[in-house]
C-alpha cells in the first residue's frame, strides 16, 4: 500500500514511511554486524600476513646487492651503530635475514614473541637515522622529511601494529561487541 492511496489516512502515511526505514535500520545494522564481526575475526591474522609479507619482501631483496633501495642507508647506519665492526655487505646478510625471519614469523605465528622481539629491535634500529642522519632524513629539520625521511616515519605503523599484534601472544582478540 502507498501513501498516494486513498485507504490511508494522515497517520498512516508516517507510520508506513518509519516502519520501512525501521526495516532498511535493521538490515543495515545486522549487515554491519557481519561486518564488524568478520573484521574482528580476522583482522589480527591479516595484520600479521601483511605485514610479514612486507618484512620477506623488503628482507629478500636485501640479499641481492643494490636491490634494496634502502641499501646504503640500512649498511650505514649499522656501520655506525656498531662503530664500524661490521661492514656493508656483511650487515646487509645480517639485516636480510633478520627481516626474512620476522616476516616469517609473523605469517606462521611459530615464536611470536620472540619474533616480535626482533621486529621491535629492528625498528629502533629503521628509526635511528632520524638521529643519526638528520640531514638525510629531513629538508627542514624536524618538520619537512626528505623522501628518506618519510620511509623511515612509516615505520611508526609497523611499531603499532606489532603492539596490536602482541597484545594477543597471551590469548588476546579483538572483539566486535563493545
Amino acid at each position: 500500500m502507498s501513501c498516494k492511496s486513498a485507504e490511508l489516512n494522515k497517520v498512516a502515511c508516517p507510520l508506513l514511511f518509519w516502519q520501512t526505514n525501521l526495516t532498511m535500520w535493521k538490515q543495515l545494522s545486522e549487515t554491519d554486524r557481519r561486518i564488524t564481526y568478520w573484521m574482528a575475526s580476522r583482522g589480527i591474522l591479516l595484520l600479521r600476513i601483511s605485514v610479514g609479507l612486507i618484512f620477506i619482501w623488503f628482507g629478500v631483496l636485501k640479499f641481492f646487492p643494490s636491490l634494496s633501495p634502502a641499501e646504503t642507508l640500512a649498511s650505514d647506519t649499522i656501520s655506525l651503530l656498531t662503530f664500524g665492526l661490521i661492514p656493508g655487505g656483511t650487515a646487509m646478510i645480517i639485516l636480510a635475514a633478520w627481516e626474512t625471519l620476522i616476516g616469517l614469523g609473523l605469517i606462521t605465528g611459530f615464536m611470536l614473541r620472540e619474533t616480535l622481539l626482533l621486529l621491535f629491535l629492528q625498528m629502533a634500529g629503521t628509526l635511528s637515522p632520524l638521529v643519526l642522519f638528520p640531514g638525510l632524513a629531513f629538508s627542514v629539520f624536524p618538520f619537512v622529511p626528505t623522501l628518506e625521511g618519510q620511509y623511515i616515519i612509516k615505520n611508526l605503523i609497523i611499531i603499532s601494529a606489532g603492539i596490536v599484534i602482541g597484545a594477543t601472544v597471551r590469548g588476546g582478540r579483538l572483539t566486535n561487541e563493545p
